[in-house]
């Protein structure tokens, strides 16, 4: 009778880890799909850029420097390759957004330029559909967190490689510079 009470002790075990492993598995596929939808959204972004900074370009005041910040911004994402570098260099980015943004303000000849106006609206769609992303990101993310330092899975995880991931958030000092943004009519 003990033996089998042994075994049943030994499957349900077995059971529990082979269950805790893919319901890790499937939260990382779920925070993987997650990053791709951001990814095409960041692709995106970053095929527009160009097209506004030709279209700013064709103003014979505008700050050099400004758009400078945007095309190297541009360029590090492109290099980026781990998701940590990624998420850094795209809040990069769209602190030099930004400033392109608010750049249109000192201008009227730009901010009335249709071509500017459509590119903006397209950047801005861009960024919605970046923060809806985001947001489901880390809500995934949170989710295998959780799992991962949550005992008794964690000690599964552990066992089998799984690390916590960083979320996709504004850095400090970014925050800080969004809230003094100055706010972009469109």
């Amino acid at each position: 009778m003990g033996i089998w009470i042994l075994l049943g002790i030994i499957v349900l075990i077995i059971l529990y880890v082979i269950t805790t492993y893919n319901s890790l598995v499937r939260l990382k596929q779920y925070i993987q799909n997650a990053w791709s939808d951001i990814e095409v959204q960041l692709k995106r972004r970053y095929n527009l850029i160009p097209a506004l900074v030709d279209t700013i370009k064709g103003y014979k005041n505008y700050e050099q420097e400004t758009l400078q910040k945007v095309i190297e911004a541009r360029n590090s994402f492109s290099n980026a390759t781990s998701l940590e570098d990624k998420i850094k260099t795209s809040n990069s980015l769209n602190k030099s957004l930004g400033g392109i943004f608010a750049l249109a303000e000192a201008y009227p000849d730009l901010k009335a330029n249709t071509n500017f106006i459509n590119l903006q609206n397209e950047l801005k769609n861009t960024e919605d559909i970046i923060s809806n992303a985001r947001r489901y990101f880390n809500a995934s993310v949170r989710e295998y967190n959780t799992k991962v330092q949550s005992f008794p899975s964690n000690l599964i995880a552990q066992k089998f490689g799984f690390k916590e991931l960083p979320y996709f958030e504004l850095e400090e000092n970014e925050k800080d510079e969004v809230s003094k943004m100055p706010k972009i009519n469109l």
